[in-house]
């Protein structure tokens, strides 16, 4: 028996990308089951907790029947259509064009050179005047592009023709198209599909690129030696190549990860180990949120809010794992790990936000908070992707202690996975859920008070503890007399400005964010380096700083305080412990 059809068909046409208007449509056979047809824009795009408004970026809407002729319609509230629908309808066709400039991975973005497509920021959904149960079956999927482009998409079909089953599948459908070949290789029986797409139409090294599939490919295995293979045998990585921008967005078949193009020109930089980094988040999150999901995200509303107190685990614990599993894989070497830790206690020992906020708090907030930081959200706000990984890595050194290295907190993902993932039969989780997993491995039986605590107390977790358990420990490295302001800066046309300040920072009072420093005891200051040289030596000592604020010149006096020289450097080889958790289970 073959698929039940929809009877509805989305378009869209990008052969005029260098206008950077993306036409797109929607086409609605009978039969219909009321005289008005209802339709809304979806608003939020999962993975990314912020309601957004594509619709800001629509017009030239036209709607008319299956003879061409026009039907009436009417914008309603903010993300609204109705089209009033005769009796006599076979079939409602809606165009309208879309502004794509927005060159993020939540968003669509066209020129000359390509498209990325996602549904959610290009489609309207009906919402009322068909049987809802449309919504559920095949929809066809019509993409038109230059002929010298191709498109790459996790949805079935080719040559610009697709389908969906289903409205999450629809919008869970990620399309780039350019004129740069799909690349495809194999790995445990499945076909991985890559994507490139370089922003300023720049060459890409094609040795950096088998580098890249090459350590991809460990990552892939190191994934499926912890959950299993997949049911689904085929996975796209979209990547593109920016000049700084950067972030990352799952899909349950496919991600787009955007980072600086400098992350392809060496093996031996920083910004080359955080796209490993990006693409193992991005690739374990097929397992952890797009099929593991907290219980009130099974069928999402993308027309408002929908608030977990969870993503302390899925974020936070992705950020763990899939780092983890850049060691065990060896895609990483212990150079790598140890530099990546480095980076992150700085910006953990930094921040105030664990006294006042828990991972709970930040986890349900994250809609108003963490996408919508002010200046100042460093100092009462946290990450959970941060914290939480600090958290969970805590707790699962403990658990491995207690079971004498027979489990960890990846089989409690995985045991989760296969427990309550999507095709289970009991699908979504809770808080109850992980305690319960982790409670019922050997060693785990009183650990769930630890989990209660970690995630709902205002507390800073105990690393330093736990990385003496693994037979380490932290030191602050090097001896540094250089000065400290206590503040973070961002440059712009040779100045600076003020743009957070760091725990402890002695001029919290005194400067304010959005300040334009521009000379310390008389001598210019038009970046952060020269700023840091002029400070060294200068601990303990007084000088006067001169800045800008709206507009005005203002000085103070400002005693300087010495560098905190945090303890992020990690000493020692490691234990047993430790050289279990990063063996590969491949």
């Amino acid at each position: 028996m073959g698929k039940l059809v929809s009877g509805i068909r989305f378009t869209a046409d990008a052969r005029q990308g260098a206008t950077r208007y993306l036409h797109a449509g929607v086409e609605i056979s009978a039969p219909f089951t009321d005289s008005r047809l209802i339709l809304r824009f979806p608003r939020w795009v999962p993975g990314s907790y912020m309601i957004r408004e594509p619709v800001q970026f629509l017009d030239s809407i036209t709607v008319s029947n299956e003879k061409g002729n026009d039907l009436k319609w009417q914008r309603i509230d903010v993300d609204g259509l109705k089209i009033s629908i005769p009796t006599d309808c076979k079939k409602v066709v809606i165009r309208y064009r879309l502004l794509a400039t927005m060159m993020s991975v939540r968003a669509n973005h066209i020129d000359d050179s390509h498209l990325h497509l996602m549904p959610p920021f290009t489609w309207w959904i009906p919402e009322r005047g068909i049987d809802k149960s449309r919504l559920e079956k095949t929809h066809s999927i019509e993409i038109k592009v230059p002929n010298e482009w191709s498109i790459s998409t996790q949805l079935p079909g080719s040559a610009g023709t697709y389908t969906a089953d289903g409205r999450d599948e629809l919008l869970d459908g990620i399309i780039e198209a350019n004129a740069n070949p799909e690349i495809s290789w194999k790995v445990k029986g499945t076909e991985q599909k890559l994507k490139i797409w370089d922003s300023g139409g720049l060459p890409v090294s094609n040795e950096m690129i088998d580098k890249f599939i090459e350590k991809a490919t460990l990552v892939i295995e190191e994934h499926y030696a912890l959950f299993g293979i997949p049911p689904w045998k085929d996975y796209l990585t979209i990547i593109h190549l920016t000049d700084s921008a950067r972030g990352g967005l799952e899909h349950m078949r496919s991600q787009t990860s955007m980072v600086p193009r400098s992350s392809l020109w060496s093996t031996d930089c920083d910004d080359w180990r955080d796209l490993i980094s990006l693409f193992s988040h991005e690739f374990l999150h097929q397992w952890n949120v797009k099929n593991l999901r907290p219980k009130n995200f099974l069928n999402y509303d993308l027309q408002k809010e929908v608030h977990t107190d969870l993503l302390w685990w899925f974020e936070g614990g992705t950020s763990w794992l899939g780092d983890l599993i850049c060691l065990r894989s060896g895609a990483w070497d212990i150079k790598d790990w140890k530099d990546e830790w480095k980076l992150k206690l700085k910006r953990h020992l930094s921040n105030n936000g664990s006294e006042i906020e828990s991972l709970q708090e930040s986890s349900h907030d994250a809609w108003i908070h963490l996408y919508r930081p002010n200046s100042y959200a460093r100092e009462n706000r946290i990450s959970y992707y941060l914290e939480a990984e600090l958290a969970l890595f805590c707790l699962d050194v403990e658990l491995r202690k207690r079971s004498g290295g027979l489990h960890g907190l990846d089989e409690v993902m995985a045991d989760l996975f296969h427990g309550h993932g999507l095709d289970s039969d009991s699908p979504g989780i809770t808080h109850s859920d992980i305690r319960r997993s982790i409670t019922s491995k050997k060693g785990g039986r009183r650990l769930g008070v630890m989990l209660d605590e970690a995630v709902s107390r205002r507390q800073i977790p105990d690393v330093a503890r736990t990385i003496q358990l693994l037979g380490m420990e932290m030191t602050s490295g090097k001896e540094d007399d250089g000065g400290w302001l206590g503040i973070d800066c961002s440059e712009k046309n040779s100045s600076i400005f003020v743009r957070t300040h760091l725990k402890n920072s002695p001029v919290r009072n005194l400067l304010n964010t959005g300040d334009e420093i521009i000379a310390v005891d008389g001598i210019r200051i038009n970046s952060t380096k020269s700023l840091s040289a002029y400070l060294k030596g200068k601990a303990d000592c007084k000088c006067s700083i001169t800045f800008a604020r709206q507009g005005k010149i203002k000085e103070i006096e400002v005693e300087v305080a010495r560098n905190p020289n945090l303890a992020i450097e990690l000493k020692g080889e490691g234990n047993s412990l430790w050289r279990n958790i990063i063996a590969t289970r491949r």
